[in-house]
C-alpha cells in the first residue's frame, strides 16, 4: 500500500472531514503532504499526526489571491516536486432562492468554484512537470439538483463542467484530472451555515446509515487518484441516485420535492 511513495500530495481544506481523511490515507501510502486550509491549529495538528518529517502545515484561504501559489512554493521549496493538488475546500449555502441573496451566491461560488480555480492554476505548472494528477471535488449534487439547495448544486455542476473540459485540455500535457463526486459522506459541510461557520453541536440531518465514514471515502478517492479515472462516485446511495437521474429523471425530481429539507443550522 505504498503507491505514493515519494510523491508529493497537496490537499486544499484538509483540516477536518475528507480533506483530514485523505491526508491520513496518502499518508499511509507513502506521500509527503502539503497540508493547506484556515484552522493551522488543526493542521498541524494533523501533521504531527502523520508525521512532521512528511507533513507540512500551510495555512490557506481558497478564497484569497495569492494563499494557493504561495502553498504550492512551500510545497517545492520543501519537498522539491508536486504530484498530486486536490482541490478539496468548499461548503454548501442552503435556502430557496427566493430567500437567499446575490451575496450568497458569489459567497459560495467564490469557494467552491473560484477556490477550486485557483488551485488548478497554482498547482498547474508543477503538475506537468511531473505529469501529475488534479483532484476536483464535485459531488452528486454536481448531477442531481435538489430543492433549497441551488447555490451549492450550481457550483458543483460548474466544477464539474471544469474537470470536464480540463480532462481534455491537459490529456497532451500528461496531467490526469480525476473529478470526485461524493455522497453524503462524514463531515462539516452539513453543519456549516451559510457564512461558512461550522456549528460542531449540530445535529446532521442525514440519517446515519446514509453517511459513509470519512476514512472509507478517502480510500476509495486515492484509489481512484492512483488509478487516474476521469470520475469515481463516492458512496452507493450517490451511484444510484445519478444512474437514476440519467434514465428516470422525472421520478428522481419527484422524490427529491417531497423529501426536501432544511440541511443547515441557523445561523447566529
Amino acid at each position: 500500500m505504498r503507491g505514493f511513495q515519494d510523491k508529493v500530495v497537496l490537499i486544499t481544506g484538509a483540516s477536518s472531514g475528507i480533506g483530514a481523511a485523505l491526508a491520513r490515507e496518502f499518508g499511509r501510502r507513502g506521500a509527503s503532504l502539503v497540508l493547506c486550509a484556515r484552522r493551522t491549529s488543526r493542521l498541524e495538528a494533523l501533521a504531527r499526526e502523520v508525521g512532521e518529517a512528511r507533513a507540512l502545515a500551510v495555512s490557506c484561504d481558497v478564497t484569497r489571491d495569492g494563499d494557493v501559489e504561495a502553498a504550492t512554493a512551500a510545497a517545492v521549496q520543501r519537498f522539491g516536486r508536486l504530484d498530486v493538488a486536490v482541490a478539496n475546500a468548499g461548503f454548501g449555502v442552503a435556502g430557496r432562492v427566493d430567500s437567499l441573496t446575490l451575496d450568497d451566491f458569489r459567497r459560495q461560488f467564490e469557494t467552491n468554484v473560484f477556490g477550486v480555480l485557483r488551485t488548478v492554476y497554482a498547482a498547474l505548472p508543477e503538475l506537468k512537470k511531473t505529469r501529475g494528477t488534479l483532484a476536483l471535488m464535485g459531488s452528486v449534487s454536481g448531477h442531481v439538483s435538489a430543492p433549497g439547495m441551488a447555490p451549492y448544486c450550481m457550483s458543483k455542476f460548474a466544477v464539474r463542467a471544469l474537470a470536464e473540459a480540463l480532462g481534455g485540455e491537459l490529456r497532451r500535457d500528461g496531467v490526469s484530472v480525476v473529478l470526485v463526486s461524493p455522497g453524503f459522506v462524514d463531515s462539516d459541510i452539513r453543519r456549516t451555515d451559510n457564512q461558512g461557520r461550522v456549528h460542531n453541536g449540530a445535529k446532521d440531518p442525514v440519517p446515519s446509515w446514509l453517511v459513509m465514514p470519512a476514512e472509507r471515502a478517502a480510500r476509495r478517492i486515492v484509489h481512484a487518484v492512483e488509478r487516474r479515472v476521469p470520475e469515481a462516485i463516492i458512496t452507493g446511495h450517490g451511484q444510484v441516485l445519478v444512474a437514476l437521474d440519467r434514465y428516470a429523471r422525472g421520478l428522481v425530481r419527484v422524490v427529491l420535492r417531497r423529501s426536501t429539507r432544511s440541511r443547515r443550522p441557523p445561523s447566529d
